[in-house]
This record gives C-alpha cells, sequence and structure tokens, in this order.
C-alpha cells in the first residue's frame, strides 16, 4: 500500500512533537505539509531535514491554515491531524467538517501515540485554558520540590519560532542563555521567572533530546505546559490549573477537557478575585468530569513596588500576549492592579497601536482597552514598543511575568505587577507531593 499522504495542523508546537514522535520514520504515512496558525509569521518556513529524518530529505514545508482546502486537493491528500490547543469544542468540529467534506479522515492523537517516558519521575502542569495561572503553579512546585532535596529542571512546552536547527535542544541556566538563543518576549516570560529561582529550563523542537539531556541533570522533570495541551511526556502526577473567570470553559475546550478528565490534582486558581458563585461552578463542573482528584483551591496575590505611585494616574496597562488574544481574557493582573491601587483611568491603546500590534487587535478584537505584550520576533518587539512609547499616558502597568525594560526602552514611569501562586486551607500542593514523592532519600 502506499503511504497515507497527511497533512499535521498546527502552530509550532505539538504537531512538530506529534511528527517527531509518530510520523518521523514511519514510511506508513508520508507528511505532505504542515498548516500554521495562531501565532504571527511562523508559515512560509519548512520543517527541515535534520529533524525530519532520511525520509523527507528536503523538509516539509509550513503554510498557513487558511490554504488548507487547497493544499487537501493540491496534495491528494488522506488525512488531517489537528494538532494544536485552546481551542473551542465547536471550532475543532467545524474544522473536521471541513475537512471531512474535502475527502480526508480528521483525527485528533491522544497520549498513547504522542507521550513519552521518561527514565525520572515526571510532575506535569497543564490547565484548562491559557492564562489560568500555570506558571505560578509550576514554579511553587519547582520551590517545594527544592525544599524536598530534589533537583528539578522544567522542561516548557515549545515556542520555536526561529531556525528550528538551532532550535532542536535548548537549555537555559542564566540570562545569558535568552540572549544565546534569541528568546522572544514570550519566550524570557515562560523562562525568566524559572531563573530568577534559580531552575534549569529546557525547551526546544525534539523532545526525547530534550527529556533525555535533561535526564542527565535533575532528579525529578517538572512538564511546564503552553495553552491547555496536554503533556508530551507519561506524568507520575498530573496537575491541571482551572480559572473561574471563565466558568465552564473546563468542558468546552480542547484539549483543556482532555486534561480535566486526565487530572490527578485539579488547582483552581484566583478564587480571591473570581465571583463565588463561578468558583462552586468550576468545582462542580471538576467533580463532574473526574470526581477522584484532589481539588486545591488558591489566590494569585498582586505586588507592586510602589502602589501609591499609581493612585491617580493615567495608565497603560500591558498584559501577557496568549492571554489576551487566543486565550479570549479580557484583563489580567495589570487590570487588577491597575483599579485595586485607584488608576484614575486606563487609557485605550487602541488608537496608538502601530503595525503588527495594529493588526493583533483587527484579529482579536476582543482583547479590548488593554495592551497584549506581542514580541515574537524583534519587528514585532519594536512595534511595541512604539506603541507603548506613543501613549499618552501618565504611568505603564507591567503585568507579564517579566521586566520588559529588559527587552523594550520605555520613555514613561512604569510598575510592574507581581503574583505568585498562593494555597488557601487545604489540602495544599506541598502535602499532594510529599505524599506521592517524599523527601529525596
Amino acid at each position: 500500500m502506499s503511504p497515507k499522504r497527511t497533512i499535521i495542523m498546527g502552530a509550532a508546537g505539538r504537531d512538530f512533537h506529534n511528527f517527531n514522535t509518530y510520523f518521523r520514520g514511519n514510511k506508513d504515512y508520508e507528511v505532505v505539509a504542515f498548516t500554521a496558525t495562531q501565532i504571527p509569521d511562523i508559515e512560509g518556513r519548512t520543517y527541515p531535514r535534520e529533524l525530519a529524518g532520511d525520509l523527507y530529505p528536503k523538509g516539509i514545508p509550513i503554510h498557513a491554515e487558511e490554504e488548507l482546502p487547497r493544499l487537501i486537493k493540491d496534495l491528494n491528500v488522506d488525512e488531517v491531524i489537528f494538532a494544536y490547543s485552546d481551542i473551542p469544542h465547536e471550532v475543532v468540529m467545524h474544522k473536521a467538517c471541513l475537512v471531512n467534506a474535502l475527502g480526508p479522515d480528521f483525527r485528533l492523537m491522544g497520549e498513547k501515540s504522542t507521550q513519552l517516558k521518561s527514565s525520572k519521575p515526571v510532575v506535569s502542569i497543564c490547565a484548562v485554558r491559557t492564562g489560568s495561572g500555570k506558571s505560578q503553579t509550576t514554579r511553587r512546585v519547582s520551590l517545594l520540590l527544592r525544599e524536598m532535596g530534589y533537583k528539578v529542571a522544567a522542561i516548557r512546552h515549545p515556542m520555536p519560532y526561529g531556525d528550528l536547527v538551532k532550535q532542536a535542544v535548548q537549555r537555559y541556566a542564566d540570562y545569558s542563555d535568552l540572549v544565546k538563543h534569541e528568546c522572544t518576549i514570550e519566550e524570557r516570560e515562560e523562562y525568566e521567572p524559572h531563573l530568577d529561582n534559580g531552575v534549569l529550563v529546557f525547551a526546544g523542537v525534539d523532545y526525547e533530546a530534550i527529556l533525555r539531556q535533561a535526564e542527565k541533570e535533575v532528579d525529578i522533570i517538572l512538564w511546564d505546559g503552553g495553552n491547555n495541551d496536554f503533556s508530551f511526556y507519561v506524568s507520575d502526577l498530573k496537575i491541571v490549573v482551572a480559572d473561574p473567570h471563565r466558568p465552564g470553559h473546563e468542558s468546552t475546550y480542547y484539549p483543556g477537557e482532555t486534561n480535566v478528565r486526565d487530572a490527578d490534582v485539579f488547582v483552581i486558581n484566583k478564587v480571591d478575585t473570581a465571583n463565588a458563585d463561578a468558583v462552586l461552578a468550576v468545582r462542580d463542573n471538576l467533580r463532574r468530569l473526574n470526581p477522584d482528584a484532589v481539588v486545591i483551591e488558591a489566590a494569585s496575590p498582586l505586588f507592586v513596588d510602589d502602589p501609591a505611585a499609581i493612585k491617580g494616574k493615567r495608565v497603560l496597562v500591558i498584559e501577557d500576549g496568549p492571554t489576551l488574544t487566543h486565550g479570549e481574557m479580557a484583563y489580567g493582573a495589570g487590570y487588577v492592579a491597575a483599579r485595586r491601587f485607584g488608576a484614575a483611568e486606563i487609557v485605550d491603546p487602541r488608537p496608538f497601536a502601530v503595525k503588527s500590534i495594529a493588526a493583533t487587535y483587527k484579529k482579536y478584537p476582543k482583547t479590548g482597552p488593554i495592551l497584549p505584550a506581542m514580541g515574537y520576533g524583534e519587528a514585532q518587539t519594536r512595534d511595541l514598543e512604539e506603541t507603548i512609547n506613543r501613549s499618552d499616558v501618565d504611568m505603564v502597568i507591567i503585568g507579564t511575568p517579566i521586566d520588559l525594560t529588559r527587552v523594550l526602552k520605555i520613555n514613561k514611569p512604569y510598575q510592574r505587577v507581581r503574583y505568585e501562586l498562593q494555597e488557601i486551607g487545604q489540602p495544599t500542593l506541598e502535602d499532594v507531593l510529599m505524599e506521592k514523592l517524599g523527601t529525596k532519600k
């Protein structure tokens, strides 16, 4: 039989992983193309032959997802693999119906086909949605594991937006590695807080090679998930973060519901700022889908250097980009801090937005009067800088997890908002980790 001609729909993450673990070297399939969405400017490249393997001496082309109907017809495609995350169930099925109407099968790949087994214990941190508080949960777990005597590495969900061969396996031990690997703002948001805490970070494209390198250096692997994807690794303890600011999403987004049904532990975050009825609704939904999982409630308290400086000011609020865009949140920690500490006005940045930032607002019209910290490349980073500096405001409130002034020159006073996970009541994450792993012997 001829190999099954396949397209993988993705966003420079799960798609590459699925290829590497299942399709690379598999003579039953011929992957004729990837498609790309969610992230700006990742189409038009080639998945390189160095990573694609001997069956693909020319590599594999990456096209915009909008080209999918044409590609299916022109390339005589038999099967389409859907391989990205944080998507409403209804949208996934619309894409399935489009593909099926054009002839090919439509497939969602599960854990059995795509997860890798580690020689070390793996604790995974995943989420119901982007922006639920997964990063601060991961930081909290890493702190507790180190207090228990373990050396920990965080392996972060992929963000390979540059030279894929160079990015195959990346190791971050200090800030110089961020420069070495030419990290985008989005990458820095995920890596810098770990480095601040003294935790090694690994990331890249080839997650088996990444895992094998990390195993040589640490006692425990901490999977730091992205979007609401499920772990690339078989996990000994699966922690899933839910967000009561978006009740109901735990059962209506892919693959967030997969995470819910598979979790050992739920962390319902932000209970200090969410409506009490919403917290109860999320708890009930989680219990209905997975009654055996442990439930922990937590807050993400906010801290700024000088709260009094915000009072009475006209402010520009900058938030984590993916949380506002495909995460669909209207606001984040920066907005909450501006309101809590008495800002006179949160100024709409859209009249000042330039180039790619203006295009982001057009693509994600629900984003509203908050500035997403988009910085997927040097040009977009400069567009973000210009938008900030053009804004007619007294102060900038930075609600991203990093100090943006490391990569931007901001011509106005600014305040950074910091937040860490704080469990409320019992059980705690420490209780769960001690029961599962105990202290290092």
